[in-house]
């Protein structure tokens, strides 16, 4: 059978994907300024705990180990 999809040329899909992509970019939901400053001090928040919680282990794994050696 042979395929129904006619070919388009290199510069005409080239042109249609820009199209697509000028499309998608109109449905992007940008975040405000605010919530750009909330979700980096989520981050920073909780960054900053695992980093506690890891120190901890591994100070009680390191005495823990010093003790058994």
């Amino acid at each position: 059978m042979a395929d129904n999809k006619e070919k388009v040329g290199f510069f005409a899909s080239i042109k249609r994907r820009a199209v697509e992509i000028k499309g998608e970019m109109k449905k992007i939901v940008w975040p405000t300024k605010s919530q750009i400053v909330n979700n980096t001090l989520v981050v920073i928040a909780v960054s900053l705990i695992a980093a506690v919680l890891i120190f901890g282990l591994d100070t009680i794994f390191g005495l823990v180990n010093q003790l058994i050696y």
